[in-house]
């Protein structure tokens, strides 16, 4: 796998890349529909390829492990032909999933034992089959099984917690560089920075993570319910610590306004359920602005739902009618918003790359950022 930097702002520390993938090409920055069981909810493959021109598309390894299973996932030939979809993939450890499941999980040296939320039988992930299972679906980019911090959270805790982090990390990569691909091209290993929000642990933790040679880094244990000024000092922190020259990917953000803040500290790759999530409970996000298409003020609104929009839904539907939709309770008000929402964070991420290749990123985040925390 290769990144190359193609562009660099010169008032902040943004990047136009490329990252060179067995599926192909992805132009950064850039985010990534998270598709939790294999599937991006309520849109189909053809659209997020065609209409929302996704570039990469991110799995949870928890969730495919539990349902289909690894079995069916190797048995198709990998994820990318289970579903249908030829283009690049990351797949998540399933290290922020089991954090999730406090209640039903026990963590120790060897891995972290585990109740499955479905049927409650009991699993076990340990840095050494999380490489496995991995393998076996067959992302492009795999992610390092880690534990991820609450927030908040005592610095003892933080800290064993990094610890153990780094010490799966080292097993991590002796699994993934004892065994080979399954399905015939190439895989990437991305290592965890953790720390919580401890400026000293995320130096350290950065250090450690950056003494391995590994094709790209991540960020974990952000956007767990810290105030979003912590999320960027951190952010900020680990970005000048990581090698320069590898794509730096910051998980689970987030709000249109903190992946243009995050673009200005250096990160090149974003995941988040917020643009699906949110869009099935109504929530339209706009280059001018946010909606809550439950409100009343929408019920005979004939304007079409975003005039400057990319997606086909923009100008085919009205606001009165997912107004409608959403108040009737119809699946295709969920449907025609999740494309909205995703086109839209790709529109965001490529305006962003423009922008830095035309040397005006930074009054342009600063303007787009007020524009986009708007309530219409």
């Amino acid at each position: 796998m290769k990144f190359i930097i193609q562009d660099k702002d010169k008032d902040t520390n943004a990047r136009a890349g490329v990252l060179e993938t067995a599926h192909g090409k992805i132009k950064t920055p850039i985010f990534m529909p998270v598709g939790t069981a294999a599937n991006v909810k309520a849109v189909h493959t053809r659209d997020l390829n065609e209409d929302v021109k996704a570039q990469i598309i991110l799995g949870n390894t928890y969730h495919l492990y539990l349902r289909p299973g690894v079995d069916i996932i190797q048995k198709a030939g990998g994820l990318h032909k289970f579903i249908g979809w030829d283009k690049p993939m990351l797949t998540d450890s399933g290290g922020y999933q089991v954090y999730s499941l406090t209640d039903i999980r026990k963590l120790k040296e060897e891995g972290v034992t585990f109740q499955s939320h479905i049927d409650g039988s009991k699993h076990n992930f340990t840095p050494e089959n999380v490489m496995d299972i991995q393998r076996a679906i067959g992302a492009d980019i795999i992610m390092a099984f880690d534990e991820c911090t609450p927030y908040p959270c005592e610095y003892d805790y933080a800290k064993n917690s990094m610890e153990i982090t780094h010490r799966w990390l080292k097993r991590c990569v002796d699994r993934f560089e004892s065994t080979e691909p399954i399905h015939g091209y190439e895989q990437a290993l991305f290592p965890i920075v953790q720390g919580s929000v401890y400026p000293d642990l995320r130096r350290q933790s950065a250090e450690v993570i950056s003494s391995f040679d590994a094709a790209g880094y991540a960020i974990g244990g952000l956007s767990v319910g810290e105030p979003h000024e912590m999320m960027y000092e951190m952010t900020g922190l680990v970005c000048e610590i990581l090698p320069k020259d590898k794509p730096r990917y910051l998980m689970g953000v987030g709000t249109p306004a903190n992946i243009l803040e995050s673009i200005a500290l250096g990160i090149d790759m974003f995941d988040c359920v917020m643009p699906t999530r949110n869009a099935r409970n109504g929530m339209i996000f706009t280059r001018n602005g946010f909606m809550n298409m439950l409100n009343n003020k929408w019920k005979d609104d004939y304007s079409v739902l975003d005039e400057e929009g990319t997606s086909f839904v923009d100008t085919q539907y009205t606001k009165a009618y997912i107004r409608h939709l959403f108040i009737a309770g119809e699946l295709l008000g969920g449907m025609i918003a999740s494309l909205h929402n995703l086109a839209f964070y790709l529109w965001l991420v490529g305006e962003a790359r423009e922008q830095i290749k035309a040397g005006t990123f930074r009054s342009w985040k600063e303007s787009m950022v007020k524009k986009v925390t708007t309530r219409l």
